[in-house]
């Protein structure tokens, strides 16, 4: 291994961990973008080659921009707190019923909206009803945090990484549902069942089962109305085979402008968005293009082989490498490897179940549990990364196991 070559992966795994162990406390964002830079100013990753892989996450950089967006002009509006509200209706005083149907609804919001909506639409209006329940946050929490992985591989649209790892040319509707739909189901319900063992003790006691009822004001109409054309947008794009983060970022900046145009609460508001997100991954693009430069794909597609053991094995590094350098970058690996020794469908599609599912072991695998990291944030609760992978260690492995167990019995 040469000097550069060395140079190249410490830089890269010191950037990796300063988004683990957000050192000092400074946001994760200043790490990857500071890793890049380096890389391209000692001249190991050309600053062409950097500003073509930062240029890559274009399509995800406007899906993510018009979701924050539209999470944003609800949460001011107070669309959390009237759907927090029913939740608790719906819970009748029972925590254990609450989480079933945070869960629930994470499924449904995931598979039709992409788990980045669950991490950035979802839990800010479960911590709402956890607080008028006056329940116990963490377990609903959490259900959103892993149920936004566990769903993301439902459709193609449930996971922008899946569109990463495709390359952009994604499989047919129904060969996509043959392929994965048992393997879904199966994630999700021994997720749920694992998460449900660990949190039992917080879901033990009642909670109150009666709220004062929130009203839905016009603004607050106006961000759902938002978020539903969102949903139908992305499956109309989807279906067409068809980018999603522009039409996303449209709906997102118009219903913006439509409720802060509507009265006194002033653009400010915008401020209050974690725009942070979208470096922190521009940075994670760089870093892989910097690994990519060493001819690291190369040797991985040199050791692709078309069949089962190769595809239950591939499946599961691929789970494990997105949580060292989080799922999108991990995807574009795996995507750039596949293209180079076209293994056979079997091999993609359960790179893609590692790609989707593994980052619920750690905080820091997926976009999603980072987005939902900032929401819990901006809301006073924190995790940290010892106390996610603890969760983690009891729930990915089982629900990993028998998706890639049902993709291979599947052929």
């Amino acid at each position: 291994m040469t000097a550069a070559s060395a140079a190249t992966i410490v830089i890269c795994l010191a950037a990796t961990a300063g988004v683990l162990a957000r050192p000092w406390r400074l946001p994760e964002a200043i790490w990857p973008c500071l890793g890049a830079a380096l890389l391209v100013a000692s001249g190991l990753l050309p600053l062409s080659l950097a500003w073509q892989a930062a240029g890559k996450g274009t399509d995800v950089y406007l899906f993510l921009a018009g979701m924050m967006l539209l999470s944003e002009m609800a949460r001011r509006e107070g669309l959390f707190d009237w759907l927090a509200g029913h939740a608790v209706r719906w819970a009748r005083g029972s925590r254990a019923r609450l989480f079933a149907l945070v869960y629930a609804i994470g499924v449904v919001v995931t598979a039709f909206m992409s788990n980045d909506a669950t991490a950035v639409v979802l839990t800010p209006a479960v911590f709402a009803a956890c607080r008028k329940a006056e329940a116990d946050p963490l377990p609903a929490l959490f259900a959103c945090a892993l149920v936004a992985n566990a769903a993301s591989f439902v459709l193609p649209i449930s996971n922008p990484a899946n569109l990463v790892l495709y390359g952009g040319a994604m499989p047919p509707l129904g060969r996509w549902l043959a392929a994965f739909a048992l393997p879904s189901l199966l994630a999700i319900v021994a997720t749920f069942v694992a998460l449900r063992l660990v949190m039992r003790a917080h879901l033990a006691d009642g909670c109150r089962a009666e709220v004062e009822e929130a009203k839905l004001g016009a603004g607050a109409g106006i961000a759902l109305a938002g978020i539903v054309t969102t949903a139908v947008l992305l499956l109309a794009m989807s279906a067409l085979d068809r980018p999603l983060g522009l039409p996303t970022a449209i709906a997102g900046v118009a219903t913006a402008a439509i409720v802060l145009l509507r009265g006194p609460r002033g653009w400010t508001t915008i401020c209050h968005v974690s725009w942070s997100v979208l470096p922190l991954v521009a940075g994670l693009f760089v870093l892989v293009e910097a690994l990519a430069h060493l001819g690291l794909i190369t040797a991985i597609a040199g050791r692709l082989h078309p069949d089962g053991g190769a595809a239950a094995l591939f499946g599961a590094g691929v789970a494990l490498v997105s949580n060292l350098i989080n799922n999108l970058p991990a995807g574009l690996i795996a995507s750039g490897a596949l293209a180079q020794a076209h293994p056979g469908q079997l091999v993609t599609d359960a790179a893609l179940i590692g790609v989707d599912l593994g980052p619920n072991l750690s905080i820091t695998g997926s976009l999603a549990t980072i987005l939902w990291l900032a929401a819990i944030r901006r809301e006073g609760e924190d995790v940290t990364f010892g106390r996610f992978l603890k969760v983690g260690v009891a729930v990915m492995p089982p629900a990993l196991v028998l998706a890639l167990g049902a993709r291979l019995l599947l052929g």
